[in-house]
């Protein structure tokens, strides 16, 4: 890959941007989820979950959480650090967010699919698929990027 004609103010700015428009599609994500999981225990139907399930919800409500905080996170830091030159330190750190944030984005993913297994199909069907899912996020979001690099 050739290198580009930027300074290093410019390449923060440039790293920066993308780095927006890859939390842009994560936040939606993330938010769309969290909302969802946020309406559960007001439905009729939750009186009749079992304590694995209550468990299960909280665990994915509880990634879900910090992945809503590490995905928006970095919104904060840029509004705090505005303006005082420190791009290449906000793009580091929010570089860090993120990949926390799309590791539990990840584990709520899978929690969510489980729960919703476990509840419609039972806890065999619920572990199995879970657990394809769980490989195919680690395949397809992380070992597949990482082979490229």
């Amino acid at each position: 890959m050739a290198d580009r004609d930027e300074t290093p103010d410019e390449r923060f700015d440039r790293n920066w941007n993308e780095l927006l428009q890859e939390l842009r599609v994560a936040q939606t994500g993330v938010q769309i989820l969290f909302a969802f999981l946020l309406t559960l225990p007001f439905n009729q139907r939750w009186t009749v979950v079992t304590d694995t399930q209550k468990a299960t919800y909280v665990a994915t409500l509880l990634c879900t959480a910090v992945a809503t905080l590490c995905l928006i996170a970095p919104v904060s830091h840029h509004r705090i650090l505005f303006r005082r030159g420190r791009k290449k330190e906000l793009v580091a750190t929010s570089s860090n967010l993120a990949g926390v944030g799309l590791w539990f984005l990840w584990l709520s993913i899978v929690g969510a699919v489980f729960l919703i297994f476990e509840v419609v199909v039972g806890t065999s069907w619920a572990i199995g698929v879970a657990v394809a899912f769980a490989a195919a996020f680690i395949g397809i979001w992380y070992i597949m990027p990482t082979m490229r690099r």
